[in-house]
């Protein structure tokens, strides 16, 4: 064994002297095939000290390299304890100052490189942050944050900011700071779009920063894979500089600035579109305003925010559960609880049969206990609310869940049998009715046979209820159609939700202009029939299809910012086949991600779900050639 050793070791000593000595004094490359471990840190250290004060064009070969060892082993203490932060601020440092020496060469990529690094080591490890705070990242970071260069290097800034702000030990050290970066962050979070559409995604070929374009595509792949990844970026410098706002609304610092009026109100449409579905983008961050009392005040007095999370919470949006959380926690506070209960008491009495919801089970209950809580207040006349809408809501609440409760426990089993043979000839009634387009009347059948029907026979009240949302939906009443098929899918199983419903509330989506709700529900929609046809020929709807197309079109992360830009019919050609391969990913992760948790866990994608993709999109493609 150990003659073994020696002799591979002197096989090791005889390679290196074969090769040619290299002739740069501290190179990093040689350095890093040192040995000796003491002296191969020496070295290092050396390098680190050395690098910002050199010219010399194998530099962004050496990030290049640094960036792929942070990205693989981000735990890896040795560069860290070496200095290599030190080194990228004083190389961003650089680059921001010296345009001469940035514009040489390759130099142009070495400030992104560096926030990059940073960025990295500093995700998990407070230690490496703490560091880092020592060794002067914060005020290069913050140059590069204010705009300084380019979108694609405020990207890897915010994100390192980010991290360092996330960790308590150096969250202090942003204290200087603090008005400028939350103010930075909320513009670059509501500007970003329009910016990376007006410097990239909107303009010529010939006009784009070359060195954008290779960062971009790592140098490999065309057009397509840019507008890909400048979308994809583009949705992660939003989310990230939401995340860096989390980081001081969770520990209720300055949350005067981030519960500015407007802000919230642009919060509610950030969400990180269907290329960042792991970030929950704007909805996070409102749960978090909502954890405090300032953010729960702000949120309540403003409807529209208000809106919004209701219709989140009646969606099939990967963020529900957040939603329906902002809303309890305005329930559960004394100050905020009857202007919560005016907007959204409709709304949640919707959900008032949910079941579990990702990692949480009985939510229903929940939300019941919320709403009532102090209901015989209202229903003796002490408290009279602002909305009769919401009284009436709370009074259905109440007969359903106390008042039906009672009625079903003091029947017989001879009784229910004959109130269940008996809802079975309504539902008959109804749906001749319907069939002979008399759609009030069958309406008015459904709701009769709804009311009698047994809390436990779920299976005929989710019919009962998607037969009237269907009713509604034909009698233009979008809000009603949300109201039923809401209440079917509650009842129905997570696992495996009602398609009809999901397809109608997708539609009455559509009819309220909420592009986002429409697009998830009819995902869901799509997902539910490739699942239960799996084993069969897949048939997507062509109806299904059409809409899918119509809401993309819609939700495209760059939409707002295209509609302010004249854009060229090349152009938009170009733009749009990029859509193909999000609704592609965005199917997948569907169907196999979706039943196991949130989307942000790794996926094991199934080649039977390829194959069904590929079928679906053919089909796609053919109903619009």
């Amino acid at each position: 064994m150990e003659s073994t050793q020696l002799k591979n070791k002197a096989n090791n000593t005889a390679k290196m002297h074969s090769q040619p000595p290299c002739s740069k004094p501290n190179c990093f490359f040689c350095t890093m095939n040192e040995p000796e471990p003491s002296l191969r840190r020496a070295k290092l250290s050396q390098c680190f000290k050395e690098m910002p004060l050199r010219d010399d064009q194998e530099h962004v070969l050496v990030l290049s390299g640094l960036w792929n060892i942070s990205m693989s082993q981000p735990d890896n203490p040795e560069f860290p304890s070496l200095g290599i932060f030190e080194c990228m601020a004083k190389l961003i440092h650089r680059g921001i100052t010296d345009q001469d020496w940035l514009h040489k060469g390759q130099n142009i990529y070495i400030p992104y490189y560096a926030a990059h690094i940073i960025g990295s080591y500093t995700m998990d490890k407070s230690q490496f942050a703490e560091v880092a705070v020592k060794s002067g990242v914060i005020l290069p970071l913050m140059e590069l944050l204010r705009g300084k260069m380019s979108w694609v290097e405020q990207r890897v800034a915010v994100r390192a900011l980010g991290h360092l702000a996330s960790h308590s030990k150096t969250f202090e050290a942003f204290a200087v700071h603090e008005v400028e970066i939350i103010n930075l962050a909320m513009e670059i979070a509501s500007n970003c779009l329009d910016v990376v559409y007006k410097e990239f995604v909107g303009i010529k070929d010939r006009k784009r920063p070359k060195y954008h374009c290779h960062l971009l595509t790592r140098g490999h792949g065309g057009q397509e894979l840019q507008f890909r990844k400048a979308e994809e970026w583009a949705s992660q410098l939003q989310c990230w500089s939401l995340y860096l706002l989390n980081c001081f609304a969770c520990r209720e610092r300055s949350l005067n600035l981030i519960c500015r009026k407007e802000f919230l109100k642009n919060l509610c449409g950030m969400w990180g579109g269907l290329v960042n579905l792991t970030s929950p983008a704007g909805i996070g961050l409102l749960k978090t305003v909502c954890s405090s009392k300032t953010g729960r005040e702000k949120v309540a007095n403003l409807k529209e925010v208000m809106d919004s999370l209701c219709n989140v919470s009646r969606s099939s949006d990967d963020w529900q559960d957040m939603a329906i959380d902002c809303l309890l926690l305005l329930l559960k506070d004394p100050d905020t609880r009857y202007k919560a209960i005016d907007v959204a008491a409709s709304s949640l009495v919707d959900l008032v049969e949910l079941g579990s919801l990702g990692e949480r089970n009985m939510l229903g209950e929940t939300i019941t206990q919320a709403l009532l809580q102090d209901y015989y207040k209202i229903k003796y006349g002490f408290l009279k609310l602002k909305s009769k809408k919401a009284e009436r809501a709370l009074e259905e609440l109440w007969e359903l869940k106390v008042e039906n409760r009672k009625r079903d426990k003091l029947m017989s089993e001879q009784d229910m049998k004959e109130r269940e043979v008996f809802i079975g000839k309504l539902k008959k009634q109804g749906n001749q009715k319907f069939w002979s387009g008399k759609i009030e009347k069958a309406c008015k059948i459904y709701s009769k046979a709804l009311d009698l029907c047994p809390l436990n026979n779920r299976k005929e009240r989710i019919v009962l209820y998607s037969n009237r949302a269907q009713c509604y939906l034909l009698l233009k009443n979008a809000a009603a159609t949300i109201s039923d098929t809401t209440r079917a899918l509650c009842l129905s199983s997570s696992v495996s939700p009602h398609s009809k419903s999901l397809w109608r509330r997708s539609q009455a989506y559509d009819m309220k202009g909420l592009a986002k709700e429409s697009l998830m529900d009819c995902l869901m929609f799509i997902n539910s029939r490739i699942k239960s046809d799996h084993t069969k020929r897949v048939t997507i709807p062509y109806y299904a299809a059409r809409m899918i197309n119509k809401q993309m079109n819609a939700m495209w992360l760059f939409e707002n910012a295209r509609s302010k830009t004249n854009c060229h019919k090349k152009e938009e050609r170009v733009l749009e086949s990029k859509g193909q391969y999000q609704l592609q990913e965005m199917l997948l992760r569907l169907m196999d991600a979706k039943d196991k948790g949130f989307p942000g866990k790794p996926m094991n994608v199934n080649p039977v779900n390829n194959a069904i993709v590929d079928i679906f999109l053919v089909n796609m493609r053919m109903e619009f050639l």
